[in-house]
C-alpha cells in the first residue's frame, strides 16, 4: 500500500459554478513542438483548443428507457442519439424512469435491490442528500469493499467512461514509444458530434500520443486510429466484450469501441468501478489518466517542422473548470458524455493510505458540472465515512482469480464467510425516496471458500498520483 501523499481536506460544500451552457468548440492552436511554455492556461481558466467535433445532426433524440427484468438478460437500448463524447451540460430531461426491480446481484444481493444501499455503523455520516444520479457506487480501490450504492448494477449507456475497458483491452498491446502513420480509413465511421483530439490521416503518431488524446480529450479518433492498429473496430469490440467477460463484468455490452450511443450498449456503475480496478494495475494507464495536460503533435509547418498544440484533461476534478476546484488527491480515472448516457463519470482519489473509486452515472439535476459535485460529494462521505460502515457487497476480482461471479459464491454481502443481514432502513430523505436496506432472504447462498477470495481480492495500487505529478510538456 501506498503512503500518505495527500492530507485528508476537512469537509467542505461544493463549489458554486455558474449556470452558462458549455463553451463551444475551437480549432486547436498550433506552436511549436519545442517552444516553451507548453502546458495549457491553469485548471481554473478556459482551456486552450477543444477538439473539432464531427458535425452533428439538428434536433433532440428521445432518451430511452432500459427495462431489464432478469439476470444477464442481454441488454437492449431503444433508439440512438447525438453523442458528445467529452463533457456536456445536457439537454433537458423526460420524467426519469425507474430502475429495474431485478438486476444483476454479482459482488452482493444488496447490490441488485433498487435505492441506496448502505450500513452505517455508530458515529458514521449519512449518506448526502441532494445526489440525484440514477446510478452510483463508492468503493475501495484496493479492498474492493462498497462502503455504498445505489442502483450500481443499472444497465445504463455509459459514453466514454467505456473507454476505460478499450483501455484495460487495447493499452497491454503495444508500446509507447512504437509509431503509426494514420491512413484515411482508420479515420471512417466515427459518429456525428464525436469528440475529436485532432489527428490528421497521413501523419505519423507514437502510441504514447494516441493514449493521451484518448484520456485527455476524449478523442474517438486516436480510439479508432489504435483500433485500427489492433486489427479493426470489430475485431476490438469483439476483444472488449471478452475482456469484459474476463473481468466479471456482467452488466456490459459492447458495441462501439468508444462509447458512442448504439443500440443495445451499455454499462453500469459497478462493471465501470471494475474497469478502472483493473486499469489502475497497469502503470501506463495510471500515467494516462492523471495526466491534467500535455502537448499534442500537430500539421508541419511550412519549412516541413512538426507543430504541437496543448489538450487539457477533460475530467474537471482533475483540471478543474470555472467554480470547480481539482478535488484533492484525485488521480483520474475517466469521464464522458453523450445524449443517451448523459453525463457519467468515474473517479479515484487518495487521502492517507485510503484510496477511494466513485462512479456516477446520468444526474438528473441540471447544473453545469454536476456529475462532478455529485461525485466530490460521494468522495467526501466515503473518506468521513471510511472504518464506520459495514460494506454493502464489493468489487469481484476477474474470473482468473475467483471464477465466473454469477456462481453463488460471489453473491454475498462484502465479508467473508457470512451473508450478513443487513441494518434497518434509514430515515427517508428530503425528496421523498426511502433509503432502501433490504435483507438477504432466508436460505442465502453458501459462499464457497470465502475467506480465500477475501485474501484474494485485495488489489493494492502501486502508487497513487498527486495531480501536480502529472503535468506534462
Amino acid at each position: 500500500m501506498s503512503s500518505s501523499l495527500v492530507p485528508s481536506p476537512a469537509p467542505r460544500g461544493a463549489a458554486s459554478a455558474p449556470s452558462s451552457a458549455h463553451p463551444g468548440s475551437g480549432t486547436p492552436r498550433p506552436s511549436s513542438a519545442g517552444a516553451s511554455g507548453g502546458a495549457v492556461p491553469g485548471p481554473r481558466t478556459a482551456p486552450a483548443s477543444r477538439p473539432a467535433r464531427v458535425p452533428a445532426p439538428r434536433g433532440p433524440r428521445a432518451v430511452s428507457a432500459l427495462a431489464v427484468s432478469a439476470l444477464l438478460v442481454p441488454p437492449v437500448v431503444l433508439g440512438s442519439g447525438t453523442a458528445y463524447a467529452a463533457n456536456g451540460d445536457g439537454p433537458k430531461r423526460a420524467k426519469e424512469p425507474a430502475p429495474p426491480s431485478v438486476m444483476s446481484r454479482v459482488g452482493g444481493e444488496r447490490l441488485g435491490v433498487p435505492g441506496v444501499q448502505v450500513r452505517l455503523k455508530g458515529g458514521a455520516p449519512k449518506v448526502p442528500q441532494g445526489i440525484t444520479a440514477r446510478s452510483w457506487i463508492v468503493s475501495d480501490a484496493e479492498s474492493g469493499e462498497v462502503l455504498a450504492a445505489k442502483n450500481p448494477h443499472w444497465q445504463l449507456p455509459p459514453a466514454s467512461t467505456l473507454k476505460m475497458l478499450f483501455a484495460d483491452t487495447v493499452l497491454p498491446k503495444f508500446p509507447k514509444d512504437e509509431k503509426y502513420k494514420v491512413k484515411p480509413a482508420d479515420l471512417q465511421g466515427m459518429g456525428a458530434g464525436s469528440s475529436l483530439v485532432g489527428i490528421k490521416e497521413n501523419l505519423t503518431y507514437t502510441v504514447h500520443d494516441l493514449w493521451l488524446g484518448v484520456f485527455l480529450r476524449s478523442g474517438n479518433d486516436a480510439v479508432h486510429t489504435l483500433a485500427a492498429m489492433n486489427g479493426g473496430t470489430e475485431a476490438t469490440v469483439a476483444e472488449m466484450r471478452q475482456r469484459a467477460k474476463d473481468l466479471n463484468a456482467v452488466d456490459t455490452h459492447v458495441v462501439t469501441p468508444d462509447g458512442y450511443d448504439a443500440p443495445g450498449q451499455v454499462s453500469s456503475a459497478y462493471d465501470l468501478s471494475l474497469f478502472a480496478r483493473a486499469g489502475l494495475q497497469n502503470a501506463d494507464f495510471r500515467e494516462y489518466c492523471a495526466t491534467a495536460n500535455a502537448q499534442f503533435p500537430g500539421e508541419m509547418d511550412k519549412n516541413g517542422k512538426r507543430m504541437s498544440f496543448g489538450i487539457q484533461n477533460t475530467n474537471r476534478l482533475l483540471s478543474g473548470d470555472f467554480g470547480l476546484k481539482p478535488y484533492p488527491g484525485i488521480a483520474g480515472v475517466k469521464n464522458g458524455y453523450t445524449t443517451n448516457a448523459g453525463n457519467t463519470l468515474t473517479v479515484v482519489a487518495q487521502h492517507g493510505a485510503r484510496k477511494l473509486l466513485v462512479t456516477v452515472m446520468n444526474p438528473a439535476k441540471e447544473e453545469r458540472n454536476e456529475a462532478y459535485k455529485e461525485a466530490a460529494a460521494l468522495f467526501d462521505w466515503g473518506f468521513e465515512a471510511a472504518g464506520k460502515v459495514e460494506p454493502v457487497g464489493r468489487l469481484v476480482g476477474p474470473r482468473s482469480e475467483e471464477g465466473d461471479a454469477t456462481a453463488a459464491g460471489h453473491h454475498d454481502d462484502g465479508k467473508p464467510g457470512k451473508g450478513g443481514a443487513p441494518s434497518a432502513p434509514q430515515a427517508a430523505d428530503s425528496s421523498g425516496g426511502a433509503w432502501t436496506a433490504v435483507g438477504v432472504a432466508g436460505g442465502a447462498l453458501v459462499v464457497v471458500g470465502a475467506v480465500a477470495l477475501f485474501v484474494r481480492r485485495r488489489r493494492p495500487l502501486p502508487e497513487a498520483v498527486r495531480r501536480g505529478a502529472r503535468r506534462r510538456r
